[in-house]
């Protein structure tokens, strides 16, 4: 009896010590792991978090590259760590949603083990051709050699099951084309590619291929915003070209430990968000190519779970498989 009032007495002692615990975070550094190397659209949009992120919350954000197994690396290190708001992650759409509808045997579940803190930012992919391979000067002069020479055509990407492969296999189901995929490891050796001629197409990411488009190595025939971007202003939509429902974007992300305490979640995503929205956050990610979101965690899961839906179904009806 006297064991179990002890029991009883302790029992109540213990709430306010977690209480605390949760109202003193952070007292020590945080990290934010990145799936991928230094100087790609992940680790930019981290470290520019990161960069105001230690100010709101009064201590250091790290930023941690953990490359691998498309992502997987870096997710399991995320499962691994203590769930007490200290360990992030900010990833691609690839890491977050298309890895689940290509790969069944993931060895981590983006919905179940994660809890979603922002979408972070955006950028449309762009339909580029070599102008030496494809002479066209518009979308429909693409189309029209498409149609012509769409078996011996190809394109690159930066892997299998990238922004760029599922945005192609979408838009080959939907304009009942044919290009046959080359994978590269990277989205720079799948533009060196098509600069080359080693492919007569691609679609890239805005943010990577600017470049090559102001020196006119590259020619943009579409972009996948449902508005016209000003930085290729005379570059058409696809609803403009007739494709309908093919707004795309490759995204970035932030996460969190599935198990961390609501009112951690709910600080991690206040603060992820006023570090995406200031200012010079926003003047260094728009001048990247980036639109930025900073949405709130709710309706980042819900945007989360559609693109998982939707990238599902093109690996079914394309018949795409992982490595």
């Amino acid at each position: 009896m006297l064991v179990q009032r002890r029991a009883l007495l302790a029992a109540p002692a213990l709430l306010p010590l977690a209480a605390r615990a949760q109202s003193d975070w952070p007292q020590r550094p945080l990290t934010m792991m990145v799936p991928f190397v230094a100087g790609g659209p992940s680790d930019i949009t981290a470290r520019v978090i990161a960069a105001k992120m230690g100010a709101v919350i009064g201590q250091p954000v790290v930023v941690e590259n953990r490359p691998g197994a498309t992502g997987a690396v870096a997710a399991q290190a995320m499962m691994r760590a203590a769930p007490d708001g200290y360990t992030m992650m900010t990833g691609s759409i690839g890491v977050f949603a298309i890895n689940k509808a290509l790969r069944p045997n993931l060895p981590y579940d983006p919905e179940r083990d994660f809890a979603p803190i922002t979408l972070a930012v955006t950028t449309p992919n762009v339909l580029v051709i070599n102008p030496q391979k494809i002479p066209a000067t518009d979308f429909a002069g693409t189309m029209a050699w498409l149609r012509t020479n769409g078996a011996s055509a190809s394109y690159s990407t930066s892997g299998v099951g990238s922004s760029e492969h599922m945005t192609m296999e979408l838009f080959k189901l939907r304009t009942r084309t044919e290009a046959t995929h080359i994978p590269y490891q990277g989205g720079s050796a799948a533009s060196t590619a098509l600069i080359g001629g080693d492919v007569q197409l691609t679609f890239q990411n805005l943010s990577s291929v600017a470049g090559h488009l102001t020196s006119g190595r590259m020619r943009a025939v579409l972009v996948t915003s449902d508005v016209r971007n000003p930085t290729i202003p005379d570059v058409p939509t696809a609803a403009e070209v007739g494709l309908d429902d093919f707004v795309v974007t490759s995204w970035q992300a932030v996460m969190a430990h599935a198990a961390i305490p609501a009112p951690i979640l709910a600080r991690l995503e206040a603060a992820c968000i006023e570090s995406l929205r200031h200012p010079e956050s926003m003047q260094r990610l728009q001048q990247i190519g980036f639109d930025v979101v900073a949405s709130s965690a709710a309706d980042f899961r819900r945007f989360q779970a559609a693109e998982i839906g939707r990238w599902r179904t093109v690996v079914d009806r394309a018949h795409i498989q992982a490595e």
